[in-house]
């Protein structure tokens, strides 16, 4: 399934673990040339070492900062000459029931999953534009679907991802840009060490005891990726074959 990856652009947020990182191996089995962006610039550099990238495609990238976004992208560009795909993937899950009032943690979901995509939408559109051609891949979640008790906030961000994208979908066809929008159920990743209130942490952990790999993400990803240019695919919901919710 390399066809359509192999030598494209790739930029990842959010790469130094999780979903991020297993794209990040994928793509670059596929031959795509990656840059890679996270907070955590240890693990990001030792990520592009394993997989022969360089350092100089790895690149300290606070999401919720619209000029660390712009550097990453910008940064690509330099690099590469062109940009074909982003993957917007960085994204956090504090879960807390409202009444408990944790606005700190409203705030990092707001900051992170909402204007982090907007962002990396934002920074990549100019380029895209000019060539007539991208792909811009939105990380959303089952959430985004469905809410529950405890993750009101964490489900308004994520349907929040998926509007967005579909308004950005329509603005962009005179621009030869697909747009997709995936939507993980339970998948194996630290998302449940954002929690910062035990309780609802425990609860969240025996839960993604069903989860499954990382990597099933990264082969939605590989598989929206290589359709012909002339094929959107607009939006992936998976979750683990057990999973009720």
């Amino acid at each position: 399934m390399t066809h359509g990856i192999e030598n494209k652009v790739v930029i990842i947020t959010g790469a130094s673990s999780g979903l991020g990182e297993a794209t990040a191996r994928r793509l670059a089995q596929d031959g795509a040339k990656l840059v890679l962006g996270a907070r955590r610039l240890d693990r990001l550099q030792a990520l592009a070492d394993e997989l022969s990238l360089g350092r100089d495609a790895a690149m300290q990238t606070d999401v919720a900062r619209y000029e660390q976004v712009k550097s990453l992208v910008d940064h690509a560009a330099q690099m590469h000459g062109r940009i074909d795909v982003i993957i917007n993937n960085a994204g956090l899950m504090p879960h807390s029931p409202l009444e408990r009032g944790k606005v700190e943690d409203w705030d990092r979901m707001i900051d992170v999953n909402i204007k982090g995509v907007l962002y990396g939408i934002g920074a990549v559109l100019p380029y895209m534009k000019e060539q007539k051609s991208g792909h811009i891949i939105n990380v959303s979640s089952v959430a985004g679907h469905k809410v529950r008790a405890g993750g009101a906030v964490y489900s308004a961000t994520k349907h929040a991802v998926r509007i967005i994208s579909e308004g950005l979908r329509q603005e962009v066809k005179p621009y030869n840009i697909r747009t997709t929008i995936i939507s993980p159920g339970m998948v194996a990743t630290e998302l449940p060490d954002s929690i910062t209130e035990p309780d609802i942490a425990d609860v969240m952990r025996k839960a993604y005891e069903g989860a499954i790999p990382a990597e099933s993400f990264a082969n939605m990803v590989a598989f929206a990726m290589s359709q012909p240019e002339d094929v959107d695919v607009n939006e992936i919901l998976f979750r683990p074959t057990g999973q009720e919710y």
